[in-house]
């Protein structure tokens, strides 16, 4: 699971509204040189492809798309809670839920928010950064080690 590539910038634009880019705070162009680090970066671990989950907010599905290691399917669990902290705990349930649901296959990696990624793991994690998790998931899971790419 991995917090978005560089958007600067806290929180979202007053007139948010998802699926329209122009109103989110999105990717700059490190952000994106960061997304696609992620693929070789991967590749040098033995994992060429990916099932890729992501939050509808446009600089998660970028960060995913960036990657190229295959197909992003939104997942609304993945959404960021940070203007509603009173949605954390049911979307923090439901992430935990669709992960342990997945049948066996490739690598799952998901791409969310730091809020996200802090209601489940504990971690404040930077821009890009991501966290192993050992599954099944559960309400504390076991964190295999923090990663990003050129670190």
């Amino acid at each position: 699971m991995l917090r978005h590539a560089l958007a600067p910038g806290t929180g979202d634009p007053a007139g948010f509204v998802l699926g329209d880019c122009g109103t989110q705070r999105n990717l700059n162009d490190t952000g994106r040189e960061q997304a696609r680090a992620w693929k070789a970066f991967l590749a040098e671990h033995g994992i060429a492809e990916a099932r890729l989950f992501s939050s509808q907010w446009c600089r998660c599905l970028e960060t995913a798309q960036e990657m190229n290691m295959g197909p992003v399917t939104e997942w609304p669990a993945l959404n960021s809670f940070f203007r509603n902290r009173g949605d954390g705990p049911q979307q923090t349930r439901e992430t935990i839920n669709l992960v342990n649901a997945l049948g066996p296959g490739m690598p799952v990696v998901m791409v969310s928010h730091q809020v996200n990624l802090t209601a489940l793991t504990g971690i404040f994690p930077a821009s890009n950064e991501g966290v192993i998790l050992a599954l099944p998931l559960s309400e504390n899971p076991d964190i295999l080690a923090r990663v990003a790419p050129g670190q």
